[in-house]
Parts: C-alpha cells; sequence; structure tokens
C-alpha cells in the first residue's frame, strides 16, 4: 500500500493526516496538528504576517519530517481561506516550495465546500435525509446542503471566527448588543444559505471539526460520556443551549475551566456559537450531529 499525507493549511490550524491506501482503500496511520494562526492580525487586510509566514514554515517542516519518518510517498497541501486571500499568498505558495519542497493547492471556497462534504458523509453516512453541514473555519465558513448520494447547494462565505474577532472587537464577556450586530452582519451575509434553506428544509444540522469538537467534547463531560476517537462524535441539540449561554457569560479565563475546553479554540468559539446559535433560532433543525472529519478526509 502506498502512503500519502494530506495537509490542511487552515486559518487557525494547520493538520496532517497520514494514510495506507489502495484502490480505495485506506488506513489512518497518524493525525497531527499544530496551531498556527496565521489570519491573526492581519486576515481581514488580505495579507499574512511575517511573523505567520514564519510559523507555516516551521509547521510544514515538521510536517515534512513527520511524513519522511513515516515513508510517506506523496504529500497533498491545501491552502484555505487565509491564503488563498491574502495578497501575498502566491509568494508563501513559492516560499514553501523552495523551504520545504512542498507544492501547495490554493484551493476555492467552492472546491473546500466540496472537498468537507466528502469528509463529513463519510463520517456520518448522511443516508436519504438533506443536511446543513456547517463548516465553522478561522477564515471561512462552508455551508453544504446534501444527503448521502449528492449536494443539493453549497457555498463559502468569509465569516470566520477570526474575521469575526478582528472585525467586531467584542468584549470579554461578549455583550449582548455585540451578539446582536454578529447577528446582523449574518442576516446580511447569509442571504444565499437562507434562500436554499427554505427550498432544502433540511432538519439535520451536521458541524464539522472544530467548535463542533469542542462543544462534543465540552457535552461529553457534562454528560460523562467517556469520548472515543470514532468519525461521529456524541452531541446533543438540546444541550447547546445550556453550553451557548455559558460560554458567552464567562470570560477567557473562566471559559478554559470549562471541561473540554482548550486554548486553540477559547476565543473563536464565542463568535462561532453565536452562528450556531442564530441559525438554530433562525431553522428548524430536529438535531445536531458532529462530524470528526472534515477537508482533510474528503481529500483522502
Amino acid at each position: 500500500m502506498n502512503q500519502v499525507a494530506i495537509i490542511d493549511m487552515g486559518t487557525n490550524t494547520f493538520h496532517l493526516l497520514v494514510a495506507q491506501w489502495d484502490n480505495y482503500n485506506y488506513q489512518l496511520v497518524c493525525h497531527d496538528w499544530i496551531p498556527t494562526r496565521i489570519g491573526v492580525g492581519s486576515i481581514n487586510k488580505n495579507y499574512i504576517s511575517p511573523e505567520a509566514i514564519g510559523r507555516i514554515l516551521d509547521a510544514l517542516r515538521f510536517f515534512k519530517k513527520r511524513a519522511d519518518d513515516l515513508r510517506v510517498d506523496k504529500i497533498f497541501a491545501f491552502g484555505t481561506s487565509a491564503l488563498r486571500n491574502a495578497v501575498n499568498g502566491p509568494e508563501i505558495v513559492s516560499q514553501i516550495q523552495q523551504t520545504t519542497g512542498i507544492h501547495t493547492q490554493l484551493i476555492s471556497g467552492n472546491e473546500e465546500a466540496r472537498l468537507i462534504y466528502e469528509g463529513v458523509n463519510l463520517a456520518l453516512n448522511l443516508g436519504s435525509e438533506k443536511s446543513l453541514i456547517v463548516d465553522i473555519g478561522g477564515g471561512s465558513v462552508e455551508f453544504i446542503i446534501g444527503n448521502g448520494k449528492e449536494i443539493f447547494w453549497k457555498q463559502s462565505f468569509e465569516i470566520g471566527g477570526q474575521r469575526l474577532l478582528e472585525q467586531f472587537q467584542p468584549h470579554d464577556p461578549i455583550l449582548s448588543s455585540e451578539i446582536e450586530s454578529l447577528n446582523s452582519h449574518f442576516e446580511n451575509s447569509l442571504t444565499p444559505l437562507f434562500e436554499q434553506l427554505k427550498i432544502h428544509l433540511p432538519v439535520i444540522l451536521a458541524g464539522s471539526s472544530g467548535t463542533f469538537d469542542t462543544l462534543s467534547d465540552i457535552y461529553c463531560s457534562q454528560q460523562n460520556i467517556r469520548q472515543k476517537e470514532t468519525p461521529e462524535t456524541p452531541f446533543d441539540i438540546h444541550s447547546f443551549e445550556k453550553i451557548y449561554h455559558e460560554i458567552i457569560s464567562k470570560n477567557r479565563n473562566e471559559r478554559m475551566k470549562i471541561n473540554g475546553m482548550i486554548e486553540l479554540r477559547v476565543d473563536m468559539i464565542v463568535v462561532a456559537c453565536c452562528l450556531i446559535k442564530f441559525l438554530i433560532d433562525k431553522f428548524h433543525f430536529e438535531k445536531i450531529r458532529v462530524s470528526s472529519f472534515s477537508l482533510r478526509e474528503g481529500v483522502l
């Protein structure tokens, strides 16, 4: 079997997935991730700072060594929102190639959404019912309406957590007036999504990794559920309201004390939860399912 490495170069985190691969059969070998935060301070200027470029190169050197140690045959690397929108994105791709030998593809939001669907469907086996798949990244949010057989609609919106934090600069804890401002922003930005939701009427919200992973971890801790490393992780839509209010009512230090919270997501989870709450309040969803698979498994 060949060994392949897939690198997902997200706005907040870089992921390395290594798998053995043979004629559509695969076995996961390892999954590493590094919090690179490449959008901090400049994401809404569509620019990657020199400090962030340093973190990019450090992360990819580490991933390259890991891949070499595992005798990987081929590396596939994908740049998403922060990199594809950065004026210096192509220059960084060239630097990556020269420094590490890794060829990076800057993929469109549309292609990112398609790959996320593939990963989520692999994890959740979506079946015949339509789901709204939501992947909340640092730079963009991908929305996909689909079932186990096909995608009915997909679109990427540049309203990711890091963009929202830098645009709105909310207090800590966030103020109710700031939540109202976020909701107005969602209302104005997501018109194409609302139109498609009225057409397709999905009743399941399928959350993809990131924030949803952390919400699942918090839920499992509160319910005394022993969590296993599975493609679908436990969550209950009725528990979201309680977790949401706990997150928005606490400051950063208090949020860090919530069992299941991690430092990587302690800031962005506030605005991400505001988006989830907005969607749940605006449309009727019967349940939330959480996929630990996303773009990288979709590539696989």
